[in-house]
């Protein structure tokens, strides 16, 4: 999907993922109970950089329901500060890597949204029918190798 799609389907995205998440989708064995937060978090510093006013208070998945409230009150603003971003080929923001183009920050945060959106879909359907849960193996999580 390009660019302007994931722009477009940001507001929805949201709406997906909450709505898993208050329907009891279950994310405690999956990347996303870490991530997501991350996300949201790296999001608002992006839009922040460009003049908006996002403030987060709350740990955890907390954080998007968070985030979609202060989304809501400053919806429209929000909306002209992304276009903004997604025009502007020179803007760049300090990470604790180093500088990096807002746009590709911007740009990487609608395609996790966008992501992260199929993903739960797709989980809310094998929880719909019934599949077992989907458990983290501990090696694969923590990196260490397995031994034959």
């Amino acid at each position: 999907m390009e660019v302007l799609g994931y722009y477009q389907q940001f507001e929805r995205n949201i709406g997906i993922i909450l709505d898993a998440l208050r329907a009891g989708l279950d994310l405690r064995t999956t990347p996303l109970e870490t991530s997501l937060p991350l996300e949201v978090y790296v999001l608002c510093e992006v839009l922040n950089t460009a003049g908006a006013t996002y403030r987060l208070t709350t740990e955890g998945l907390a954080r998007l329901a968070e985030f979609e409230e202060q989304y809501l009150r400053q919806e429209a603003e929000t909306e002209a500060i992304m276009r903004r971003i997604l025009e502007d080929k020179r803007s760049f923001m300090r990470t604790p890597e180093g500088r990096v183009l807002t746009k590709e920050m911007l740009i990487r945060r609608l395609e996790y949204f966008n992501e992260t959106a199929r993903l739960v879909n797709v989980m809310r359907i094998q929880q719909a029918l019934g599949s077992p849960v989907q458990y983290q193996h501990p090696h694969l999580s923590t990196g260490v190798a397995l031994k034959k």
